[in-house]
């Protein structure tokens, strides 16, 4: 699954949430030390099988004694400003590397990508950057910082006022719909659904790349 925590729906304790939720966040009680967090913010996360990447000497050999480099994306921190018509949000990273043969200093560009979800499934943006290890003379580890930002428009990301108000109209003991869940509403459903969005990390692979990190 993807290391990633919804921005919607995302489900904390009470007490660890009352420092949380920012100004025009809607919090929802879920029941007992249980609340809900509908925020104009995206989640972030790198998708499975993205997080790491392997270059191999020989094409067509992926066996240990044929791997040239390998690295590794993490320490995946963000933050969001959602403060104007336009949430922006950014994503820093670390990229750890790892070469066979030491001789000679040498640098290695690894292309990423930040892609940004609406739904959980419509791809609103996808780029592509680079990031350039450098290894020193006999070095076999190396580090670099990598940043990916985007833009999500606020009017997307916001519930509709009726649906806000559906949420959480208070509700008195004899009204019709007193014991319905306004969450388990399809309606109120697909809205939420529909102001999800998620910004996406990760190593621009190949399908080799891709298949390897799949089935080692």
């Amino acid at each position: 699954m993807l290391h990633r925590k919804s921005a919607i729906t995302a489900l904390v304790g009470a007490a660890a949430l009352a420092g949380c939720a920012g100004e025009g966040d809607l919090v929802i009680d879920q029941g007992v030390g249980i609340t809900a967090v509908l925020s104009s913010c995206p989640s972030v996360g790198i998708p499975d099988f993205t997080g790491d990447v392997t270059t191999f000497r020989a094409s067509g050999d992926q066996t240990a004694s044929n791997l040239d480099v390998s690295a590794a994306m993490t320490n995946l921190r963000s933050t969001c400003n959602d403060t104007g018509d336009k949430v922006y949000s950014e994503a820093t990273f670390d990229v750890l590397a790892r070469r066979t043969d030491t001789r000679g200093a040498r640098t290695v560009t690894l292309p990423y990508f930040v892609t940004v979800l609406q739904g959980s499934s419509a791809v609103v943006t996808k780029r592509v950057g680079e990031v350039t290890v450098t290894f020193a003379d006999g070095q076999d580890r190396a580090q670099v910082s990598g940043k990916a930002g985007s833009f999500i428009d606020r009017s997307a990301a916001t519930l509709p006022e009726d649906i806000r108000e559906r949420i959480t109209r208070k509700r008195r003991a004899g009204d019709v719909d007193a014991a319905l869940d306004p969450l388990s509403d399809p309606e109120v459903k697909a809205a939420i659904q529909r102001t999800r969005f998620e910004m996406l990390v990760g190593f621009q692979l190949t399908e080799s790349q891709l298949a390897y990190n799949a089935t080692r």
